[in-house]
């Protein structure tokens, strides 16, 4: 910390981004002698590697609770893996979304093809809105993206509800797991929702991959997402000066380019611990600690919780604006400056990617429609970090910042800031502010 101290991490920004699990680092480590080239090379590493990215395809099926005839495509992210689809649209295809959505899923589609749903004031309302403006569409084509938990919330959305209703209809869904994925199971052919989409940094897999799993239908026609190298069965002369192209199928069609078999690899051990570590044992630790947390906040005068739809069930993410008359220092992203610089605990300030649903909240508390606060838990969270961050924040709102600050590049920081950077960065101490 600033004052010299030292204390353990105290994580509390796992919405954003999460750790690596101990399995996870040691699958990495085990793959990395071998990694080569994937399905190009007819050396032996290069046909380990081929299997380990291939292994892995099957440990997303199982994970997502998909069907055995589902393709798994491998991406960047969830943003990569909703722009792969929205690319693979047949034409035409009408996009239903809410306003609530992460901006992942609010804005890869047309903007011509999108019948916007509005801000439900509750489970209930979300059927009905979804219903009404299926029925009203004409025949064709039709997507329904829909979102497993809320990324500002933590509240979970009624999936399998909302999915009927678009089945009813003729419509195809996908859904946004970011957040749902590292909190609980997923089960594809029960909600019988046609894609899903995850991110390997949401769930202990920070190695650059995530996937989208689901239905081959739209995606084995559609033009390749990337073109290039491992998309191509056959390139020819054309004429003098084009070529012309027969595309692979799935799902190499989608997937050009040398692939991150390390995050394949990495992703598909974070799959396989969180089945194995239990999902009643990941849910339990999660709620006790969101619970701790929830009590603590509402101790806190003129904390004001982000909600939804109160009283609905969640996962462990929790949103909060602070009054601006409830302390001497309110200001969201100097409070998240301040927590970690002078206490050791990480949370997230702003609007969580996620615009328009964190600002309609906030002016339902009444608070300046500025940056929110975000405290998110994950299998690393302990009760100290909860009480700490509870701590922190209640003597900041009392006393204000133990050390200066100033604006570096439109980010609050302590100056000075003595905390060295990691040796590996090759500089001995963080630079001072202009």
């Amino acid at each position: 910390m600033v004052s010299g101290d030292l204390v353990p991490h105290a994580n509390l920004d796992h919405a954003a981004t999460t750790p690596c699990l101990r399995r996870v680092h040691d699958a990495v480590r085990d793959v990395l002698p071998w990694y080569a080239s994937v399905h190009r090379g007819a050396g032996f590493a290069s046909r380990v590697s081929s299997r380990a990215y291939e292994q892995a395809r099957d440990s997303l099926r199982r994970f997502a609770g998909a069907s055995a005839d589902s393709e798994v495509l491998f991406t960047r992210n969830t943003t990569d893996a909703l722009n792969l689809l929205a690319r693979c649209l047949p034409p035409g295809t009408a996009v239903l979304r809410f306003d609530t959505e992460h901006h992942a899923a609010l804005l890869p589609w047309a903007p011509d093809s999108v019948v916007g749903l509005g801000m439900p004031d509750s489970p209930e309302a979300a059927a009905r809105l979804l219903s009404a403006a299926l029925r009203r569409l004409p025949a064709g084509p039709k997507l329904v993206v829909l979102t497993g938990a809320s990324n500002v919330t933590g509240e979970l959305w009624p999936v399998a509800e909302l999915a009927e209703i678009a089945r009813r209809h003729g419509a195809r869904t996908v859904l946004d797991a970011a957040q749902l994925a590292p909190h609980r199971p997923l089960s594809m052919t029960g909600w019988q929702v046609d894609w899903v989409a995850l991110s390997g940094h949401k769930m202990y897999a920070p190695f650059g991959a995530g996937a989208l799993v689901g239905s081959p239908e739209w995606l084995a026609d559609a033009q390749p997402y990337l073109v290039g190298g491992g998309a191509t069965a056959n390139v020819t002369a054309n004429s003098a000066d084009s070529a012309h192209v027969t595309w692979c199928g799935l799902p190499a069609r989608h997937e050009a380019g040398s692939p991150n078999v390390v995050g394949a690899h990495a992703l598909a051990a974070a799959c396989d611990e969180l089945t194995e570590l239990g999902w009643d044992f990941v849910t339990a630790h999660e709620q006790a600690l969101v619970d701790r947390l929830r009590e603590g906040l509402a101790a806190l005068p003129g904390v004001r919780p982000l909600s939804m739809w109160p009283g609905r069930p969640g996962v462990g993410v929790v949103s909060f604006a602070i009054d601006p008359h409830a302390g001497k220092t309110t200001d969201a992203d100097l409070l998240a400056a301040a927590l970690s610089a002078e206490h050791g605990v990480s949370v997230r300030s702003g609007l969580f990617c996620a615009h328009m649903l964190t600002r309609r909240l906030m002016s339902r508390t009444g608070a300046e429609p500025g940056p929110a606060l975000r405290a998110s838990v994950g299998l690393d969270t302990t009760t100290e970090h909860v009480d700490r961050l509870l701590a922190g924040l209640e003597r900041l709102l009392l006393d204000g910042p133990g050390a200066h600050y100033r604006l570096l590049d439109g980010r609050w920081a302590p100056d000075p800031d003595p905390r060295p950077f990691p040796t590996f960065l090759g500089e001995a101490e963080l630079p001072a502010l202009a």
